[in-house]
C-alpha cells in the first residue's frame, strides 16, 4: 500500500527511491529546542521547507532562519540546495521540518524562496474549488524538483478531474508524495490512486501527518464536511527545467467538468415537494 504512517522519533515518515520508485525522495523531521541534524545533499538537488516551529540551517558558509506557526498560517519561505550541499539544521523550539529531493547535476545555486515569489492559484470552482500555492513552481528555478501547497476546504474536492503524470497516455513520468496535515487533527481526507491499466485501485483514509505515494495512475482527494485538509506535494521525474511545467492527462471519464464544476448535480428534494 502507498501509505506511510507517522512514527515516533526523529524521523516521523520517509520515502526513498530503493523499493519504492526512481527519483523521489522525501522525509519528514521532528526537532526539538536545541537538537541538531546534519546531512549532506549528495548527487541530489534538496528542498526545505518548514511545517511549524523555527529552525537554523547553515549551508554554504550562509545561515538562513525558516519559521511558521503551521501550515494554515499562510506559505512559507523554502530553502533550495544544490547537490553536494553539507547542512546543519538546529531547531529554535519545536519544529517540523520537510525534506525532499531528486537526482541533479548542480545546474543551480543555493538559494531561499519566498513567499514573495511564490504564484498563488485558485483551481477549479464549485464544491471542486482548492487553492494550489506554487512554493517550488515550475516558474522557479530547480532542476527536477516541483513543489506545491494545496489547500482544499471542507466538503470541496482538490486533484479533480482525477489526472495522471506517469510516463501514459502521452504524459511525463512524474512522482508524487503526499503529506498531509487536516484542521482539526482529528479530521481525515480521502485519497485514492487508481490505474485501470494495471488494476491498481486504492482508497486510502488520509490522516494527520499521513504520507501517500502517487506512483502511478489518477489521484483524487475529497475532504469531508467539519475536516480542512492541507497537502504539500513533492514531484520529481523524467521532467527537468522549464518541461516541469508540461501539464498532466486528465481522465477521459472526467475532464468535462472543465467546463462544468458543479457537474450536473441532483435538484432536492426528489420526486416530490420540500414540506
Amino acid at each position: 500500500m502507498n501509505q506511510r504512517k507517522p512514527q515516533p522519533g526523529r524521523v516521523r515518515v520517509a520515502v526513498r527511491p530503493q523499493g519504492a520508485w526512481r527519483y523521489l525522495s522525501f522525509w519528514v523531521l521532528a526537532l526539538g529546542p536545541g537538537e541538531v541534524e546534519e546531512g549532506e545533499s549528495g548527487g541530489l538537488e534538496l528542498a526545505l521547507v518548514p511545517l511549524s516551529g523555527r529552525v537554523q540551517v547553515e549551508v554554504g558558509g550562509q545561515a538562513f532562519e525558516l519559521s511558521r506557526r503551521d501550515v494554515f498560517s499562510g506559505p512559507p519561505s523554502v530553502l533550495y540546495l544544490p547537490p553536494g550541499s553539507a547542512y546543519r539544521i538546529e531547531a529554535l523550539g519545536e519544529a517540523e521540518l520537510a525534506l525532499g529531493g531528486a537526482p541533479a547535476e548542480g545546474r543551480y545555486p543555493l538559494r531561499l524562496f519566498r513567499p514573495g515569489e511564490m504564484r498563488v492559484e485558485m483551481r477549479g470552482g464549485a464544491n471542486a474549488l482548492r487553492q494550489v500555492t506554487h512554493i517550488l513552481g515550475p516558474h522557479l528555478p530547480a532542476e527536477r524538483l516541483i513543489l506545491y501547497e494545496v489547500y482544499t476546504p471542507s466538503g470541496f474536492w482538490s486533484g479533480w478531474p482525477p489526472h495522471r503524470h506517469d510516463g501514459r497516455m502521452g504524459s511525463l513520468y512524474i512522482e508524487e508524495t503526499y503529506y498531509y496535515k487536516i484542521q482539526p487533527a482529528h479530521g481525515f481526507a480521502i485519497h485514492r490512486n487508481y490505474s485501470p491499466e494495471d488494476g491498481l485501485d486504492e482508497l486510502l483514509l488520509a490522516q494527520d501527518g499521513d504520507l501517500i505515494l502517487v506512483p502511478r495512475g489518477y489521484h483524487p482527494v475529497a475532504a469531508p464536511p467539519g475536516s480542512n485538509v492541507y497537502y504539500l506535494n513533492y514531484m520529481a521525474g523524467e521532467a527537468t527545467g522549464e518541461a516541469r511545467a508540461t501539464p498532466p492527462v486528465d481522465d477521459p471519464a472526467w475532464a468535462w467538468m472543465r467546463q462544468d464544476w458543479a457537474g450536473r448535480p441532483l435538484r432536492l428534494p426528489v420526486g416530490g415537494k420540500e414540506g
